[in-house]
């Protein structure tokens, strides 16, 4: 059996992400594990020129990520305050590249993540980054569709 030692739990801050919690919880107690949290900030540069101009958007990243940076702060000691060892990363760029890239760069052994159920031309627009990160990831990734919990 593969050795899980180093767990990434991507999060939006939304409902769904504290519905997965119970599940990443369980895994970390369970073995012992290192936890690693991660927020991506998605990437306004691609609107730049359409809409509005670049120092605009790169203003608006920086206080993006210092509003996600404590919003992290406060899920961590809200919801994992009573966890050993939890690493908190926030970053800028494509979600599912970031995370995984962070999953290459930590040796994360595990990815455990929500889902958020996208159907349609919802799906079509916006794709998933659940199944990205499937696809591209250096490690098994575990999904939770938080919406179907018991």
């Amino acid at each position: 059996m593969a050795e899980i030692k180093n767990i990434l739990f991507p999060v939006d801050f939304t409902s769904a992400s504290k519905k997965v919690l119970p599940y990443v919880r369980y895994f970390v107690e369970k073995l012992e594990a290192k936890l690693v949290v991660i927020f991506v900030v998605e990437e306004l540069s691609k609107y730049a020129n359409f809409y509005v101009p670049h120092s605009a958007l790169d203003n608006l990243e920086e206080e993006m990520i210092a509003a996600a940076e404590k919003k992290m702060a406060n899920f961590v000691d809200e919801y994992m305050e009573d966890l050993s060892d939890v690493e908190t990363i926030v970053k800028r760029g494509e979600v599912a590249e970031e995370i995984v890239k962070t999953a290459e760069e930590k040796n994360i052994d595990l990815i455990v993540m929500g889902t958020h159920g996208r159907k349609g031309l919802e799906k079509i627009l916006l794709g998933s980054v659940a199944e990205q990160v499937i696809k591209r990831a250096p490690c098994p990734v575990m999904t939770v569709n938080p919406h179907y919990q018991k």
